[in-house]
């Protein structure tokens, strides 16, 4: 039977012949966590190869993603659809195995990682859901969700800030189940960190609340065990097992060096490595005895099957539970779920009021409905309006609730989100001020690169806010979003687009929504049956006119209000005018040309778009020849009303725009 060292060895001969064949990555992590994860994968990870999606599997990330080739050749090893052949294509084109580990690329990835200490939010966050969905669902005797999560990190992880802000938040919170290996190789790209980074690490992490393990020998595979065994017996605390190793393991020139960390060794580094590790075989072989030795269908399968069984014995005793958590885990809403009703129901009460207290309303309604819903928000939720009456603070003491308070921690919030998403049984949302969506980007970004159902909520949406003045006040902020890939943004302009909007992004399953709130009251907008219909579109006509219009004006948010009184003045002068809502431009970018045309007609030229944001996105609207009412500079301290009288938002500078655009396309 091969020694463990033989079977670390496999995964380093494979990631140094990966790294070398494609002439980039990094091969040092991996080399250097082999150890580690050879005792963590064979002795502790509950997993199944055959069914990488088994509701109850360890969560295992890794956080330092740019040693993909070390979770590529676990993979491998232990029996997932990762060849040989796809080990040989690392970092090619459509490759299962890229840079860095992406979601949905190969089976077995939990997320993607790559930029450094989102992972280890990520993780985070699957260990919130873990613990939460235990507290919800177990009953004495039938611990259904009873996993851990492991995550390896690096020193980068560790000197990013939202590593900070997420483990003094896991601490807090004395999530038991989530052990964390630090790989202390210190070295990072730009050579031996100790001149950059000499934080004790063991003493931050005790700070934050955690067990920790210093000073593991990351290459002694009993003192690993050991270390694991101590980390699984506090229950009462997220675990740090800080690992010394030596970067590059094995390469005899480069070992404990930057020149290991992200560049191929070379082929004579290569074969020096084989020498000193005793490993004899050509590129991309592995024995067959240490293949057998790494396999884990078999106890992975042993695993599941034991799970299975009791979980069959918790259906009988609790079917109703049962029924639901599965449900919860498919990702499936409820059957009897009442949202359409709800936007039936705020266009028929025909409120005006803020599109927060608008999304309060929403939650009130839903939230009985969705027990899945899990909330949050960055210290705001007096302001975000996020706390709905059945809303119940999660804690260490009692984690069974629907509610977290992330404190002050935006870009934390983010990326828990996405763990929790990623682990499944839950839909989060989690709000804060759309300024401060500037410290979340990287996460927000990630949610819609991985198409994780994620709910943001960014309220205080415009210099609508007042006088918090230009430091609150967005601007930039809702063309970033707009322009993010796969990322659905709602602006919406009353109660009843509010009400689509939480709708839409509820059943959006393949990615996350941005629901952009105002501060300020909202006067509700009548509408027809269609019209009602089409908000879901993203864009739909509000107000028309007889005929062919002379022109068009669309707006989002508070600005529609706006737009309706200042297309009421200039129809009473003559003009024929329509009203263009449009609370979601991607939305509406996806309907099919015919629906286009009949909302923005191509032969309507003289179009004006109002928005209290940054004014250059709407040309894509507009054209060249239309004219924008927005902003091109930042805001100011002020009252709102005087802010928008500032900056031009009234009806007489509206009437003023439009009429000079009909007078210029006249000419």
């Amino acid at each position: 039977m091969p020694s463990r060292f033989e079977m670390a060895n496999a995964i380093r001969a494979l990631s140094m012949d990966a790294v070398q064949k494609a002439n980039s990555g990094h091969p040092g992590a991996p080399m250097g966590m082999a150890d580690i994860a050879q005792v963590l994968w064979n002795d502790y990870l509950a997993h199944n190869p055959a069914n990488p999606h088994w509701a109850n599997r360890d969560r295992f990330v890794l956080s330092n993603g740019h040693g993909s080739m070390l979770l590529y050749s676990l993979l491998h090893l232990t029996g997932y659809g990762i060849s040989l052949e796809d080990l040989q294509n690392f970092r090619q084109l459509h490759s299962k195995t890229a840079g860095h580990p992406e979601l949905g690329y190969a089976p077995g990835i939990e997320t993607t990682t790559g930029p450094l200490g989102q992972g280890l939010a990520n993780a985070v966050g699957m260990a919130i859901a873990e613990r939460t969905l235990a507290a919800q669902y177990n009953r004495p005797g039938h611990a259904i969700v009873d996993h851990y999560t492991y995550v390896f990190v690096g020193d980068g992880c560790l000197m990013e800030g939202i590593s900070h802000e997420v483990s003094s938040l896991a601490g807090t919170q004395g999530l038991g189940k989530l052990i964390a290996f630090y790989d202390a190789n210190g070295i990072s790209i730009d050579g031996e960190v100790d001149g950059w980074f000499t934080d004790d690490t063991a003493k931050r992490f005790e700070a934050y609340g955690w067990h920790v393990v210093p000073n593991v020998d990351g290459h002694d595979p009993e003192a690993v065990k050991a270390a694991i065994e101590l980390a699984r017996t506090n229950d009462d605390k997220p675990s740090m097992i800080i690992c010394k190793t030596i970067i590059g393991f094995g390469a005899p020139n480069k070992q404990g060096k930057e020149e290991s960390h992200g560049a191929a060794l070379g082929e004579d580094e290569v074969a020096a490595a084989r020498e000193q590790l005793g490993w004899p075989h050509p590129p991309f072989h592995v024995p067959e005895d240490i293949y057998q030795s790494w396999d884990a269908t078999q106890r992975g399968g042993e695993a599941e099957a034991d799970w299975d069984a009791r979980f069959a014995r918790y259906q009988a005793a609790y079917p109703e539970e049962a029924r639901e958590l599965e449900r919860r885990l498919k990702g499936e809403l409820p059957t009897a779920l009442t949202s359409e009703k709800l936007i039936e129901d705020a266009q028929e009460k025909g409120e005006s009021l803020a599109s927060r207290k608008a999304s309060l309303a929403c939650l009130n309604e839903l939230g009985p409905q969705l027990p899945e819903l899990l909330g949050g928000s960055a210290d705001l939720a007096p302001s975000n309006l996020t706390f709905w009456k059945g809303a119940k603070a999660i804690t260490q003491s009692e984690p069974s609730g629907n509610y977290l308070h992330y404190g002050v921690r935006e870009f934390g919030m983010a990326a828990i989100m996405n763990g929790i998403a990623l682990h499944g049984g839950f839909v989060p949302y989690g709000a804060t001020f759309l300024i401060f969506m500037e410290y979340m980007r990287n996460a927000v970004r990630m949610a819609a690169l991985m198409g994780q159902r994620v709910i943001h909520v960014f309220t205080h949406d415009s210099i609508g806010l007042g006088e918090d003045g230009p430091t609150h006040q967005p601007i930039e902020q809702l063309t970033t979003l707009r322009s993010t890939p796969n990322l659905s943004t709602w602006r919406p302009c009353d109660a009843v687009e509010t009400a689509v909007a939480w709708d839409t992004a509820l059943k959006r399953q393949a990615g996350p929504s941005a629901l952009v709130l105002s501060r300020q009251g909202l006067p509700h907008q009548a509408r027809d049956k269609q019209q009602l219909a089409n908000i879901e579109r993203g864009g739909y006509v509000l107000k028309d006119c007889e005929g062919t219009p002379a022109l068009i004006l669309i707006a989002t948010g508070s600005e529609v209000g706006l737009a309706m009184d200042a297309a009421a003045e200039l129809e009473n002068a003559g003009t024929p005018v329509r009203v263009v809502s449009m609370p979601s431009t991607d939305t509406f970018d996806t309907q099919d040309a015919d629906y286009r045309e009949s909302v923005l007609p191509r032969n309507v030229t003289a179009r004006l778009a109002i928005e209290a944001a940054h004014r250059d996105f709407w040309f894509k609207y507009v054209g060249l020849d239309g004219r924008i009412v927005g902003m091109t500079t930042f805001g100011e301290s002020a009252p709102a009303g005087d802010l928008f009288k500032h900056f031009g938002f009234t009806v007489d500078n509206v009437v003023a725009e439009a009429e000079q655009l009909l007078d210029d396309a006249a000419v």
